[in-house]
């Protein structure tokens, strides 16, 4: 089983935290969600989603509700689990909506991996799921790679060749995401990847709270860190204190996962 450090916190410039994460290595599962919507309908829409998450991938779905969405059995193709778990995820956040009109217009992202399996030398290969701009890193061999794509105006704008990564980093805009798990969207289609994992990888899922203040260079340097399994929720802390000390404009979740 992986090793597995999670953290969340408010930041210093909010009073309520809108994320939420799932790190259950019995599933091989590990999620992040950055809840909008404000107050109430972020903090919901954030937990729906993980709730979501995880009670697919268990197969802990109710049964009726599995019939009348077209749920899969838990043990199943990992892409199609994970497919299944946003989809219910948004059909989900649509009921809560219809309950309850001050939740007009929650939504969150989601940053997703799904243990699938091993692969040669003792690896593990993993299914990546994000909807939004929350982020799954990867770090191997002293190298920092980010195995996401922010779905958000900036990032297309970079991609376009309209704006320069360095600017896009200072944008105004650049918390405008274009995707995300939401009532208003009937087909939420979060962006899919598989990675092969070796021993001594390590992941980490965050939310913009941290990759929006923390260089990557500055999340390598910590990710790189050689520590004893039992003190690796210190790089948890040391990423979260990282973020409030460059402000802490938002929330910060982080989940570092190592194989």
């Amino acid at each position: 089983m992986p090793g597995c450090c999670a953290q969340t916190h408010p930041g210093l410039r909010r009073t309520n935290n809108e994320d939420s994460y799932c790190a259950r290595p019995d599933l091989g599962l590990f999620a992040v969600a950055d809840g909008l919507g404000g107050h109430a309908g972020g903090e919901l829409a954030s937990r729906i989603a993980v709730q979501a998450l995880a009670a697919v991938i268990a197969g802990t779905v109710d049964p009726v509700e599995a019939a009348q969405h077209n749920i899969r059995a838990a043990g199943g193709d990992a892409e199609a689990l994970l497919l299944d778990a946003v989809a219910l995820a948004q059909v989900r956040l649509s009921h809560a909506e219809a309950e309850d009109a001050a939740l007009r217009g929650m939504a969150t992202t989601i940053a997703a991996v799904l243990l699938d399996g091993w692969s040669p030398g003792g690896g593990r290969d993993a299914v990546v799921a994000h909807v939004g701009d929350s982020r799954v890193y990867l770090m191997r061999a002293g190298g920092l790679t980010q195995l996401t794509r922010d779905h958000s105006w900036v990032e297309e704008q970079v991609r376009a060749g309209l704006l320069a990564r360095d600017a896009a980093a200072a944008h105004p805009w650049r918390s405008l995401i274009t995707r995300a798990v939401s009532a208003a969207d009937d087909e939420v289609q979060p962006e899919l990847s598989r990675v092969t994992l070796s021993p001594g990888d390590r992941l980490l899922l965050c939310s913009d709270g941290l990759s929006s203040v923390i260089a990557d260079e500055q999340i390598a340097s910590v990710l790189g860190q050689e520590l004893e399994a039992d003190a690796a929720e210190t790089i948890c802390e040391s990423l979260v204190h990282m973020a409030n000390l460059a402000g802490g404009p938002d929330n910060i979740t982080v989940i570092v996962v190592t194989l």
